[in-house]
């Protein structure tokens, strides 16, 4: 009677496992990383929104004061 290989297939299928664990967490750090590049542009044009949009709203909020208490 021919003997069988477990441990061999056993060690097989584990390294397979892990190769495939490795790929895996590969692909989600690639998913979820942005080049350096990119996230300094986007870093910029999201500051100069938030710069441009804070004096507006200042001075909306200023004038609503105004209009509603004129003697402040």
């Amino acid at each position: 009677m021919a003997k069988s290989h477990y441990s061999f297939k056993k060690r097989k299928k584990e390294l397979a496992r892990k190769l495939k664990q490795e790929q895996k967490r590969q692909r989600k750090l690639d998913k979820n990383s942005i080049k350096p590049e990119e996230a300094l542009e986007e870093a910029s044009e999201e500051a100069s929104e938030e710069a441009s949009e804070e004096p507006l709203e200042e001075a909306l909020e200023k004038s609503q004061d105004e209009a509603k208490n004129p003697l402040t």
